[in-house]
């Protein structure tokens, strides 16, 4: 690795129209596994100017499967928990239409558990894990801090601590790396939709100075560029029409930000709107979860685990682990021990993680990883490996 450069992630807000789209379709798979723990869920949403559609494939036990007005209203709640009241967008006035239908018999065959058989993946598919120690969450640092500027401008917004603040907004922070550790921050770019009041130069220079409030409260003291020339606020001006009014959104569109920033490769599967019997969501986390217990055991500074799985087949078909010459242990080691303490087939992914609950509505904005394991909430951020880790590789 180099070890002088400069790096940069991205961030959106909840109310970004991909991030809507993600946290709709993660609301419904919440509501149907909150009737059934094993229910089957693949729906995508799209939103745009006072529109909301579902589509996709469940599979659900007959007596508890959700009615239309119940789909409907979990979608709208969605909306409305992110904020949208605007004409162009409202959780209560836009349109509705739902097209989910049942999952194809043929996938149903493949994947369920029957007599000898175990569950067998989803779908084929390559799915990474990533951890590194530039935070205290394990996560690359320029997405961290995208991630925390949001998170403190909405908590603003909902808060009403500002009155000006609309739910859409991104950011990107660029870092100077030296000796491979980030040092300062060589850019920040900030774009939030606002309300009409702010269209003056006199209320962009408000939202300016807001916008640094949050910068310096949210970035280490001394990261932040000297001067204004290295941070940018709306850089192409007014920012009035927003959301799903200003560019439609979809699931799934998101996968850098909902991981790792750039900093990791990326298998190419979504996670929203996904069951935890689909690898791509189940597999990516355990592979953060390992990843994340190998550097937080002092095993490696950074650490990428790759899992693969072909549909209907239950155990990986490979697992690769590179510790990027970090390792204080041989990487072949840790493959080694990993199937050991965590067994990795989908099923065993899903009982291990205690992931079929109504868990995923809270990961479709700001990440799925780098988050507080809360109770049954991100469960993958735990570090309750790092002693049977030591163990087998003492």
């Amino acid at each position: 690795m180099r070890s002088s450069y400069l790096f940069t992630s991205e961030s959106v807000s909840e109310g970004h129209p991909d991030k809507v789209a993600d946290q709709i379709s993660d609301a419904v798979v919440d509501l149907f596994i909150s009737r059934d723990p094993v229910a089957r869920v693949a729906c995508e949403t799209l939103v745009t100017t006072q529109r909301i559609v579902l589509a996709g494939e469940v599979r659900c036990q007959e007596d508890v499967f959700p009615s239309l007005d119940e789909i409907e209203k979990a979608a709208r709640a969605a909306v409305r928990r992110i904020g949208y009241e605007q004409h162009g967008f409202h959780w209560q006035t836009a349109e509705f239409a739902c097209h989910l239908h049942g999952q194809s018999a043929h996938i149903a065959q493949g994947v369920d558990e029957s007599g000898n058989k175990d569950e067998g993946a989803g779908d084929q598919g390559i799915m990474f894990g990533f951890a590194c120690d530039e935070t205290p969450d394990l996560m690359p640092a320029t997405l961290y801090y995208s991630h925390r500027i949001l998170e403190k401008m909405a908590a603003d917004r909902h808060a009403r601590v500002v009155d000006f603040l609309e739910p859409d907004a991104k950011s990107q922070v660029t870092l100077q790396y030296e000796d491979g550790r980030p040092t300062r921050a060589t850019a920040v770019v900030v774009s939030t939709q606002h309300s009409k009041e702010l269209s003056s130069e006199a209320g962009q220079k408000r939202l300016r100075d807001y916008v640094m409030t949050v910068l310096e409260d949210v970035m280490p003291k001394g990261w932040l560029p000297n001067g204004s020339g290295g941070i940018f606020v709306n850089p192409t001006g007014l920012f009035e029409i927003g959301g799903p009014d200003g560019d439609t959104g979809l699931t799934g569109r998101k996968i850098i930000v909902d991981t790792y920033g750039g900093a990791s490769p990326h298998g190419g599967g979504a996670f929203s709107g996904k069951d935890p019997t689909k690898v791509d969501r189940s597999a990516a986390y355990v592979s953060r979860y390992l990843a994340k217990n190998v550097v937080a055991a002092g095993l490696a500074k950074r650490c990428t685990i790759q899992l693969s799985y072909a549909i209907g087949v239950a155990e990986p078909l490979s697992l690769y682990v590179d510790t990027h010459g970090t390792g204080t242990v041989e990487d072949a080691k840790i493959e080694a021990v990993l199937p050991k303490l965590v067994r990795l087939t989908p099923k065993g992914i899903r009982t291990h993680l205690g992931l079929n609950k109504a868990i995923y509505e809270p990961t479709a904005a700001y990440g799925h990883f780098g988050r507080k394991p809360d109770g049954d909430l991100f469960t993958w951020e735990k570090t309750d490996l790092v002693e049977p880790l030591k163990s087998e590789l003492a």
